[in-house]
């Protein structure tokens, strides 16, 4: 039985072409495991695929919900396993892809969660105060900050249980044989990556994308999650100017970049691999030897 494969990584490493690079390869199908790009319309500053870049392979749990809908992680647990189920029942390898780690941890471990909403009873509190007391009671919360959602599950779950949900976390077990990939590069590197990234999205229509959304009063979640949509509404406003909202843009998608090293490390078993630029064919040469001398073992 093929096992199922996991890339992940920050923006700018090559995640998407070597995924398509393996799935050529390894009678693969690849299905996203990043939260904004389930979401139609959100294309240029989620970085999803281009139906020319896809190469013919088939990708799954893209655009599958309009900007005004909910879609949350049991919602992707359950969509996700359903793909991973009929891929690997037909002999094919399934490949996730993406730099949602939550939502990669949902689908390939044992993950209980419920259908309901977050109840956010801390309304009166700021986010820095909810973090606050979510430390007062789980002090290994990797958790960040800025994240109130998670961080309103994190108390309810202690409420709840009386445990920490850091401590659920460790004891989650793996449900699939997977093999975890990560691509990765030196930080100076990666950061001029990411800037060159943003750069290119301005060429692509990133502005034309995010006054659209902004002309059309989209503040949904879906619409205010990725980096790229919400730091140029104050200079649609007037607020800023272009070069202080695309500064800004930079910036956030660097410490991005950074938090996501730091919860993989944390949380997933992964095998890195220094992504070659100016070579890419001898990374994909690099994690296909990786793959062929793991896949098979129990």
């Amino acid at each position: 039985m093929p096992k199922v494969i996991v890339i992940v990584g920050p923006t700018g490493v090559g995640k998407t072409k070597l995924s398509i690079e393996l799935a050529k390869k390894l009678n693969g199908e690849i299905i996203n495991a990043d939260s904004t790009q389930v979401y139609r319309g959100l294309n240029i500053a989620t970085a999803k695929v281009k139906e020319d870049e896809m190469q013919g392979i088939k990708h799954h749990l893209l655009d599958i919900r309009n900007l005004d809908e909910e879609y949350n992680v049991f919602d992707y647990q359950q969509d996700a396993r359903l793909v991973i189920d009929q891929l690997l029942a037909s002999g094919k390898t399934p490949i996730l892809v993406g730099g949602t780690g939550l939502y990669i941890k949902a689908a390939l471990y044992d993950y209980q969660f419920s259908h309901e909403d977050v109840k956010d009873e801390y309304l009166e509190l700021s986010d820095d105060q909810v973090y606050a007391e979510l430390k007062a009671v789980d002090s290994n919360t990797n958790i960040h900050p800025n994240n109130r959602k998670r961080v309103v599950r994190s108390l309810n779950y202690f409420n709840s249980h009386q445990v920490p949900f850091s401590n659920k976390m460790k004891d989650e077990r793996l449900i699939y044989e997977v093999l975890m990939i990560g691509l990765t590069t030196d930080r100076d590197c990666l950061y001029k990556v990411i800037n060159q990234r943003v750069d290119l999205m301005m060429v692509s229509g990133l502005l034309a994308e995010a006054n659209a959304l902004y002309m059309a009063k989209e503040r949904s979640r879906a619409v205010l999650t990725p980096i790229g949509y919400k730091e140029l509404f104050p200079y649609f406003h007037g607020d800023i100017t272009l070069e202080e909202a695309l500064k800004t843009i930079k910036q956030s998608s660097r410490k991005y970049a950074k938090r996501q090293y730091t919860w993989f490390n944390h949380q997933l078993d992964v095998t890195w691999f220094k992504t070659n630029y100016e070579d890419f064919d001898s990374t994909v040469n690099e994690v296909l030897e990786y793959i062929k001398k793991n896949r098979d073992l129990k």
